[in-house]
C-alpha cells in the first residue's frame, strides 16, 4: 500500500468519528434551545482541528511502521495521480452541494446554525465520499 493510500485510509478512519460526535453534540440542544441559542462554533473548531490532527498522527504513524520496509512507499506515481484527482471530484461534488445549499439558507435568512451545519456536514461528505471513491478506485482498478 502506497502513501496516498494509507493518507485515504486514515482520512476515512478517522472521519465519520469526528462528524458523528459534532452531530451528537450540536444536534440535541435543538429540544432545548432555539438554533440561534445553540453553541455550535466551539464543537465544529474543536473537532475540525481534532479530526485533522488525528488523520496526520494515523497517518504518520502508520507511514511509519509501513515504510519500514518499503523506501520508495511514499512516492506517487500516474495511477495515484489519477485516483486522487477522481477522488478529488467526487468528494468536490459534495461540497459544491454542500455550498448551494448553505447559499440558499443565507439568501431566506436562515439562522447562522443551519448555514453552519450545512456547511460543515458538506465538508464531512467531502472527506468521507471523496475518500471511499479513491479506495474503490484502489481496490477496484482505476483505469
Amino acid at each position: 500500500m502506497g502513501y496516498i493510500e494509507r493518507v485515504t485510509w486514515s482520512q476515512v478512519i478517522v472521519s465519520p468519528p469526528v462528524g458523528i460526535a459534532y452531530f451528537l453534540i450540536v444536534l440535541p440542544q435543538l429540544a432545548a434551545k432555539s438554533a440561534n441559542d445553540i453553541d455550535w462554533i466551539t464543537p465544529m473548531l474543536w473537532l475540525i482541528g481534532i479530526g485533522i490532527a488525528a488523520s496526520i498522527a494515523l497517518s504518520i504513524g502508520w507511514g511509519i511502521v509501513a515504510g519500514r520496509g518499503d523506501r520508495d512507499a511514499h512516492l506517487k506515481d500516474q495511477r495515484d495521480r489519477e485516483i486522487e484527482h477522481f477522488g478529488d471530484r467526487v468528494g468536490q461534488s459534495f461540497l459544491a452541494m454542500g455550498g448551494i445549499a448553505a447559499l440558499i439558507l443565507a439568501m431566506v435568512d436562515a439562522a447562522h446554525f443551519w448555514i453552519g451545519v450545512t456547511l460543515f456536514a458538506s465538508f464531512f461528505l467531502s472527506a468521507l465520499i471523496g475518500g471511499l471513491a479513491r479506495l474503490g478506485a484502489y481496490r477496484a482498478g482505476f483505469q
